[in-house]
């Protein structure tokens, strides 16, 4: 929102109306332009709104023939290492002696070694069996798996071995799941048997999420997110809370928030020099200071005191020439406030655009894995049974993946033109005593009647530059085993994210002035380009303030959660039990 401010105010010191002057180097010829909402507007860039719609037709085709070809029932039922989808009869596949059986009343997946599943060639190593209950409790020994078969007629063990063999068999080790056997549960719609150890559930649930080889940095995020979900919730809450109470600050007392920000930076940095710089002294004129170790903390700290004391000066002096511009942020953040406060579903926005994109998010997702599923059934030298992927899958996945980027791009391209129409709107009303009645909505028609197409543009450029850098993560994950690879791609990113960052930032401008002027994408850039490079001064200016003084607001939110998470810690008992339950013992 401050970018749309920032480049409706610059050329506009009575904040009415300005002018603009375009001049050519050879003809001093100037071309004047009234910069206000046009009543009249046409439909711009309706060839790349063409274009995504012909794209779209493609992804409905993929679509219907990921529906059509693949076997969404073996996903949302689940299927055996054998080729049986569990809660159905199936038909027999060739060489697999073991398809073709009824499992109707076996509706389960149930994996023989749940704890400890790898995966290998895209494929999960251990054997898979449709039971029809999950066993509820630790079975220890192969006496248990017999007695809980008899019990609740859920056979545990390969279909072909009988229940009274269960303990007589000399392979009932390799036919029967790995012991012990931990207790399980299936939830609604995910007809599996999901170990309730936490051990084996983080584990078991990064398989079947992940599915890529290298599981333990998952494996610690889950394991973390588990233990510890009533705290991320309870911090996400009050982050909120922080949040709301930061802008509301910067609604009623701007100014004196802003000066108090600056302040603390300012009185921080120089208690942070005086330190280091006392800790530097004190260390370097200590007698005892003899050990080749403390005398390379003394110069890491020389290094320290010193880089602290640059940041400090260049701060200082940054802080002392932009002093006249301060005012300017403070006038910037007061008609966002104004814009905010006629406007306040605008908070909420960001929202709508969370909420739109995770439902593409789960159709996209869907259609994948429905692609993954279209395969046909072969068997395999053990008698169990493989699916393997129909030709030109892999280019349609391809362009699913692109369709992913550009359509994410899309919806938010169209969130910032929807957030700068209301802007627009609100700015150049002058008249109090009759407002916009609904800027979001009025926006959102605008946008939706005439300027579709530069949305698709805009986010057509993004995607175009994204692709490389994701096949470049792609090859950084394969390679990054080689130090050379590293540097070579790190500097390969910073070619890649460069451009991307900066189209990024001209294109919210070019989205502001199509909002304003009506017109299409590339007479926008121009526009705003040209603008910007007239202003760049006073624009530089004022946002690295409005950006920083942002950043210190984003500081003070997390900090606070910090803090308050510490004395989360500290307010805990600082004991824990053992394994037997017999003794308390100080946690480390």
């Amino acid at each position: 929102m401050t970018d749309c401010v920032l480049i409706m105010q610059p050329e506009q010191p009575n904040g009415y109306q300005h002018q603009r002057a375009l001049q050519d180097s050879g003809d001093s010829i100037s071309e004047l332009q009234e910069w206000r909402p046009v009543a009249y507007r046409k439909c711009t860039d309706t060839l790349w709104l063409l274009l995504f719609c012909l794209f779209w037709a493609g992804l409905m085709f993929i679509s219907g023939y990921a529906v059509v070809a693949g076997a969404a029932e073996r996903l949302v039922l689940g299927y055996d290492s054998f080729g049986n989808i569990c809660g159905r009869k199936n038909t027999p596949v060739e060489g697999a002696n073991l398809s073709g059986l009824d499992m109707t009343n076996k509706k389960y997946v149930f994996f023989l070694n749940s704890c400890s599943l790898e995966i290998q060639s895209l494929r999960i190593s251990s054997l898979s069996l449709c039971v029809s209950s999950c066993p509820q409790e630790q079975l220890n020994s192969l006496e248990d798996l017999q007695s809980f078969a008899r019990n609740n007629g859920s056979f545990l063990c390969i279909y072909n071995l009988n229940v009274s063999n269960y303990t007589l068999n000399p392979k009932a080790a390799q036919l029967c799941p790995t012991l012990p056997v931990p207790p399980s549960k299936s939830f609604p719609l995910f007809n599996r048997c999901v170990p309730q150890n936490p051990e084996c559930y983080s584990k078991y649930a990064s398989v079947l999420i992940s599915m890529v080889n290298e599981m333990d940095v998952f494996h610690r995020i889950l394991s973390g997110i588990l233990a510890g979900r009533d705290t991320v919730i309870g911090l996400s809450v009050l982050a909120l809370a922080f949040s709301l109470i930061l802008v509301l600050a910067f609604r009623f007392i701007q100014t004196l928030l802003i000066h108090t920000l600056i302040a603390l930076v300012v009185f921080g940095l120089l208690f942070i020099s005086g330190v280091l710089w006392w800790l530097h002294y004190d260390y370097r004129n200590d007698p005892s200071t003899e050990l080749e170790t403390e005398k390379e903390n003394v110069k890491f700290l020389l290094g320290y005191a010193v880089f602290s004391t640059i940041v400090t000066v260049v701060l200082l002096s940054l802080i002392f020439v932009l002093r006249k511009r301060l005012q300017f942020a403070v006038q910037l953040f007061r008609i966002v406030d104004k814009i905010i406060g006629r406007i306040p579903f605008l908070l909420f926005q960001p929202l709508w655009t969370f909420l739109i994109l995770t439902v593409f998010w789960v159709f996209w997702v869907a259609v994948l894995l429905s692609l993954g599923t279209a395969g046909t059934a072969e068997s395999t030298s053990g008698g169990q049974v493989e699916y393997r992927a129909l030709s030109g899958i892999c280019y349609m996945a391809w362009y699913h993946f692109v369709g992913l980027l550009w359509t994410s791009e899309f919806i938010l391209a169209c969130q910032q033109m929807v957030i700068a129409g209301a802007v627009v709107t609100c700015y150049f009303n002058r008249n109090k005593n009759n407002p916009s009645p609904h800027p979001v909505l009025s926006s959102i028609s605008v946008l939706f009647c005439y300027h579709l197409g530069t949305a698709v543009k805009g986010s057509f450029l993004i995607t175009i530059l994204r692709i490389p850098r994701i096949v470049l993560l792609y090859l950084y994950n394969i390679l990054n085993q080689k130090k050379n690879a590293k540097c070579l791609f790190s500097c390969c990113f910073c070619c890649v994210c460069c451009p991307e960052s900066c189209l990024r930032y001209f294109n919210q401008h070019a989205y502001t002035t199509t909002a304003i002027n009506g017109t299409n994408f590339c007479t926008s850039a121009k526009d705003a380009v040209c603008i910007l490079a007239r202003n760049s001064a006073k624009l530089a200016s004022i946002s690295c303030l409005g950006d920083f003084l942002l950043f210190l607001g984003k500081t003070f939110v997390s900090q606070s959660n910090k803090l308050t998470e510490g004395q989360n810690h500290r307010s805990t008992t600082p004991f824990q039990d053992n394994e037997d339950g017999t003794e308390l013992q100080p946690m480390t």
